[in-house]
């Protein structure tokens, strides 16, 4: 699916501007549709259990597992932990773990690769291309509705923001049309990469234009000014979340403040999963089951 020519240009004239960079994240047309009122269904995103899942002494199965335990609705079943990758798993492995979700009530709402197109090189580009569309592919047959991806990991020596956006938008926008194919949402996530505010991850949304492409909201990779400001600004773009326990402020890292979330949420309206990730030092277990007792109080949940 080519990229609208002209909404691109409009936005990388806007950009050139430092007073307009702001407004990007102020006057952006909403870009997902949804009924009015808030609905939200709690997810664990597998990265909480990092470390075991890499060492092996916890599987994929064994997280579903862990949320029919504790009555969490969904896994986001990051990619990084299924055999294989990036390469992709065998179908066995992938139904197998679709229909341990299912019988157990879990739904599989997301799934994640570690792309880079930030990079100029346009073969390296082109290569993570076809990781995208093969776990858009697995993420379809998991029956995931949304696939994380990211902008790259820093900004390209020699490169412009914009003409770095300008590639990048083709890429995600070809990315987002076989998702189209597929019943796969593709979904931003800034990772405090080459994206750094939530401004800039619109100015990037808004250069695809696609209904498949959107914004996977990570509380904890906005870390220039106020993030809850931030985050507010990235609600219309959200299909899906990464809460965390700390957010950053001008650079400092904070508790997050999961009250003042839930009255973004519920002011800004929003239906779908909110998954959370668990990243403090110490027994994974423990950490991920303190953090989803101090979700559920704050979001009533």
């Amino acid at each position: 699916m080519p990229m609208n020519r002209r909404r691109f240009l409009a936005f990388s004239a806007a950009w050139a501007g430092s007073a307009a960079a702001p407004a990007l994240g102020l006057n952006a047309v909403e870009k997902v549709k949804r009924e009015s009122g808030v609905r939200l269904k709690l997810g664990l995103n597998a990265y909480s259990f990092d470390a075991p899942l890499r060492k092996g002494t916890m599987t994929l199965t064994d997280a579903v597992r862990f949320c029919a335990r504790n009555n969490v609705d969904a896994l986001d079943a990051t990619g990084y932990y299924f055999p294989g990758y990036p390469g992709i798993p065998a179908d066995d492995y992938v139904y197998g773990l679709k229909r341990t979700a299912f019988v157990n009530g879990v739904a599989i709402c997301g799934t994640g690769v570690r792309n880079d197109f930030a990079v100029s090189d346009p073969a390296a580009r082109t290569a993570d291309m076809q990781m995208v569309k093969d776990w858009i592919v697995v993420a379809s047959k998991l029956g995931a509705p949304v696939i994380r991806v990211f902008s790259g990991k820093e900004r390209p020596a020699g490169y412009t923001f914009n003409q770095a956006v300008k590639w990048m938008a083709a890429n995600f926008a070809e990315c987002a049309d076989f998702g189209r194919q597929h019943g796969v949402m593709v979904a931003l996530q800034p990772h405090n990469d080459f994206l750094k505010t939530a401004a800039e991850t619109i100015h990037v949304i808004e250069a695809v234009d696609s209904p498949w492409f959107a914004c996977i909201l990570d509380i904890g990779s906005l870390r220039s000014g106020d993030p809850y400001a931030e985050i507010q600004k990235l609600v219309p773009y959200a299909v899906s979340w990464q809460i965390k326990e700390k957010v950053w402020r001008n650079g400092q890292e904070e508790p997050t403040d999961l009250a003042r979330i839930k009255e973004i949420i519920d002011r800004s309206g929003y239906r779908g999963y909110v998954p959370f990730e668990a990243l403090d030092a110490g027994d994974p277990i423990q950490d991920v089951t303190s953090f989803l007792l101090k979700i559920r109080q704050a979001f009533a949940l």
